[in-house]
């Protein structure tokens, strides 16, 4: 009898895990395929490097025992050279490849498609001369350098252009030329563009989230109302209302010329620059940082700063070592979530940003729809959520260090 209960009672079990694993279940997949396999195929794009491996193999066989110090590579690199260029030209791969080594070397793809055209004139008894005379392009081991240090079927340069590295023709890392550093001023903007539109939010948010803590219900309620509106509107609106505001000639401007404040030759630049997109920005992401503060600030108990002020503390005094404490698991929710919708931003500085307002995640979608160097836009990508993530780890032990 015992034994029949205990069998009784596993089977009873058993689906009881069944049904929790069933309601978890669409969960686990809709987390499968809208964050994992994304991210999953993002980290390997951003390593993936199969175009000049797969497109001049016999090019990369040659050069594996070559160096830059011994001069040019041997007649066996040249023709190996010679007969990917005729594969590639043949199944129709050549602009392909020659567009990936034009990432790391400007020129290599019309150099390739030139030499295609004229490859007729490469005989096998001195190949390298024939290369030479059809560009002295093929006369310096920078090419084949470049060759080279992009053949590897799976690499970490699409990281080192990220953070504004290269390889020199022998392999070394060494750092961009001052011209061409990019992106770690732009991961540098980026972070202080959103840590400001999160301290500018702050400042607002927090005097309207103690008015819709304290204000009587029917107030509360249509204050509520005006912070919700701008999730009612289009972002697009939103944004055109915003160029209208602030552009030279728009009603900011006008109003600050018919009140004296300004001439008409010192109308202020609002817009199509850094100033532009932090105002936009905080006018958009402002309720996300209001809501969390309110959330945490209605649970807070109006006695304590009674108790405080009964005594003999001052209402500021009380405000600020007792309710403001209270309040500052909000501040970093409001903080952090506004700082990382901030970092991801694309549209609010892709209108109003200009070329001094433009954050990390316009480069990475320049890359994607322009340029098409999907593995660094990858790699920047990848980088990004590597800062939130480190954002989000601080926002962590924070909080834990409050509680």
């Amino acid at each position: 009898m015992p034994a029949d209960i205990e069998r009784a009672a596993r089977r009873v079990e058993r689906r009881q895990t069944f049904s929790a694993a069933m309601l978890v279940l669409p969960l686990i997949v809709l987390i499968a395929f809208a964050f994992l396999i994304p991210v999953g195929l993002l980290l390997f794009k951003s390593i993936d490097n199969p175009v000049v491996a797969e497109g001049l193999p016999e090019t990369l066989i040659a050069l594996q025992s070559w160096s830059p110090a011994d001069g040019l590579p041997s007649d066996a690199a040249y023709l190996g050279l010679k007969r990917d260029i005729e594969k590639a030209k043949a199944n129709g791969s050549l602009g392909v490849i020659g567009a990936r080594l034009n990432q790391d070397t400007p020129g290599a793809r019309s150099l390739l498609q030139a030499t295609g055209r004229k490859l007729d004139a490469v005989t096998d008894a001195d190949p390298r001369q024939a290369f030479i005379t059809i560009d002295k392009r093929w006369g310096e081991p920078e090419i084949f350098g470049a060759i080279r240090n992009a053949g590897d079927r799976y690499t970490f340069n699409y990281y080192l252009n990220a953070l504004d590295l290269t390889r020199n023709t022998a392999g070394d890392i060494i750092a961009k030329p001052e011209g061409q550093r990019l992106h770690i001023n732009l991961f540098i903007r980026t972070v202080w563009v959103s840590a400001l539109t999160a301290f500018v939010c702050f400042l607002l948010a927090y005097p309207i989230a103690y008015l819709l803590a304290h204000l009587p219900a029917r107030r509360a309620n249509l204050l509520m109302i005006v912070v919700l509106l701008p999730f009612w509107t289009s972002i697009l609106v939103r944004i055109t209302s915003w160029i209208a505001l602030l552009q030279k000639q728009g009603v900011v401007n006008d109003a600050l010329a018919s009140l004296g404040v300004i001439g008409e030759a010192g109308r202020l630049a609002l817009i199509y620059n850094m100033t532009g997109t932090i105002i936009v920005g905080t006018h958009i992401l402002l309720p996300f940082f209001v809501l969390p503060l309110y959330s945490v600030m209605k649970t807070v108990n109006p006695n304590l700063v009674r108790a405080a002020t009964s005594l003999g503390a001052s209402p500021f005094t009380a405000f600020r070592r007792v309710y403001f404490p209270l309040t500052v698991p909000g501040i970093f929710a409001g903080s952090s979530l506004v700082f990382i919708l901030c970092t991801g931003y694309f549209i609010t500085p892709a209108l109003v940003g200009g070329q001094n307002g433009q954050l990390i995640s316009n480069i990475i979608a320049y890359h994607m729809q322009q340029s098409l160097n999907w593995g660094l836009a990858a790699a920047l990508s990848t980088l990004l959520l590597v800062m939130i993530g480190i954002v989000y780890f601080l926002y962590t032990r924070l909080v834990r260090d409050q509680r």
